[in-house]
């Protein structure tokens, strides 16, 4: 395994323990976590997910960008990697094109709203003029074990019934929570 795959893996983990604190909470079980190649300099999960109306800005990497910009740190941009336990939606992938990050390392491929996949040619110069490297996969059966306990538990409603329910219960993890 070459060494930028161990860091994926490293930094993926430190994501999956913040999926696990939104699972605990009961939310969609989604961790983000921004690192420099050495340290993570930022992270978030999913919140408000809970309840008749969820609310759908407060997604894990849009929090863990908010606590970047918020932090007193001077890192270059072009070092900045953003980790997430599942597919960036489009809201999130355009916060990241903006905010300057060059590289996006996933879990889980978000098969009904993944943001990461569109035709950025077809974008505005501003999302579509960036050196930009995305890496899918990283610890995926993890991701995907935290999704089927959120799913497998009946007080758990969002995204209920939805192609991505349905397709995250349709694989099999083979690693536990």
């Amino acid at each position: 395994m070459s060494m930028l795959a161990n860091t994926d893996e490293k930094f993926m983990g430190l994501a999956l323990e913040e999926a696990r604190k939104a699972l605990a909470a009961g939310d969609f079980p989604v961790g983000c976590v921004i690192a420099d190649g050495q340290q993570v300099v930022a992270s978030g999960f999913r919140t408000a997910s809970r309840g008749v109306m969820a609310n759908e800005i407060d997604h894990a990497e849009i929090i863990a960008l908010r606590h970047f910009v918020k932090s007193p740190l001077d890192i270059p941009k072009e070092r900045l990697c953003l980790y997430s336990t599942l597919e960036p939606c489009l809201m999130c992938f355009g916060a990241i094109l903006i905010s300057g990050i060059h590289r996006i390392v996933y879990a889980f491929e978000d098969v009904m709203g993944g943001g990461t996949r569109c035709n950025r040619q077809e974008l505005p110069p501003l999302y579509r003029d960036i050196d930009l490297t995305i890496v899918g996969n990283v610890l995926r059966e993890e991701s995907i074990a935290l999704m089927r306990a959120f799913f497998s538990n009946p007080d758990n409603r969002y995204l209920r019934d939805t192609l991505f329910a349905r397709y995250a219960m349709g694989h099999t993890a083979a690693s536990g929570l």
